[in-house]
């Protein structure tokens, strides 16, 4: 179906929506890597209700895709076939309530969740500073950095299914491991309250001041890149391997392994997601030609290679 033809069927099929429907819309705003072909159909909710009369309304034949910051994914070049379903500002809500606990939507950045702990004196919830994503990813792959994880803190979740029903998952219910999530792959998480314990406000602000500055230190923060590339597969760091594989500075095109940490790849500003992804390839190759580990994607790479659909 043309993407303008599935977006007009898609308004007179569910009558009454207030988000907007975008045909043929730009993927490569939404990228942290700035890449990826167009979405058939780009669709922004006002609200939950919004979202869940969307979703009861839409064929389950066609395809949907759920973009945050977009700051572990990857967009391909042939661009994204059904709906790219963007949850925006509606979903960015960060609330604090008693017993130290923080109720956050899943499109509210992590660090906006981190800081709002922080000034209400709630700690633990530090090393989402660490992650530049929004929460609805940290659920999704388990987002974790400086020695904190997403499975330390989380109560519940709040999410849609492919159907538009909602449900509470708690987090047993999760099935949380290293960057993953078990919860049900067609769950959309739309909110999260998370727990952690009381602390002094300044402690907490210095802390997430220190991950601040260790990460401008250490990884090319002001780059478009998508975040650690690469699992850390047990036992051993990602990164390592890549460098002893020779693969530091390595380049495709725009696209380059980044000096300054070799788990991040970095688009200098031309590269195509194909570029970053074919880079990505020989990375893999190379670590598995001179250690015998299989590095597992950390970044999630979506949507058609044919750039002709």
């Amino acid at each position: 179906m043309e993407a303008v033809a599935l977006a007009s069927e898609l308004t007179r099929a569910i009558p009454g929506l207030r988000g907007t429907l975008q045909a043929e819309a730009p993927t490569a705003p939404l990228s942290w890597f700035r890449t990826g072909g167009p979405a058939e159909v780009l669709f922004t909710p006002a609200d939950e209700a919004d979202l869940a009369l969307f979703l009861a309304g839409c064929p389950a034949e066609i395809p949907v895709l759920v973009v945050g910051l977009g700051s572990n994914l990857l967009i391909r070049d042939g661009g994204v076939r059904g709906v790219a379903i963007r949850l925006g500002k509606a979903f960015a809500e960060v609330t604090v309530e008693a017993g130290n606990r923080i109720r956050a939507g899943a499109g509210a950045p992590d660090v906006k969740v981190a800081r709002a702990a922080a000034e209400a004196g709630i700690d633990g919830l530090t090393f989402l500073r660490g992650i530049p994503g929004a929460i609805g990813g940290a659920l999704r792959m388990n987002g974790g950095a400086y020695g904190g994880e997403t499975a330390d803190v989380l109560v519940e979740a709040r999410a849609l299914d492919r159907q538009g029903r909602a449900h509470l998952v708690s987090k047993a219910e999760m099935a949380f491991s290293y960057r993953h999530c078990g919860a049900p792959a067609d769950y959309i998480f739309t909110e999260a309250l998370f727990e952690g314990l009381p602390g002094e406000p300044e402690a907490i602000l210095a802390a997430m001041s220190a991950i601040t500055d260790a990460r401008s230190a250490t990884q090319p923060v002001n780059t478009r890149t998508g975040g650690s590339t690469f699992k850390n597969p047990p036992g051993r760091k990602a990164w390592e391997l890549v460098d002893q594989a020779g693969c530091r500075g390595l380049r495709i095109g725009d696209a380059q392994v980044s000096e300054l940490h070799c788990n991040f790849l970095i688009n200098h500003g031309k590269a195509t997601a194909t570029d970053i992804e074919a880079l990505g390839e020989e990375v893999r190759r190379r670590v598995r030609e001179t250690s015998g580990v299989e590095l597992e994607w950390e970044i999630k790479r979506v949507g058609n290679v044919d750039v002709s659909r």
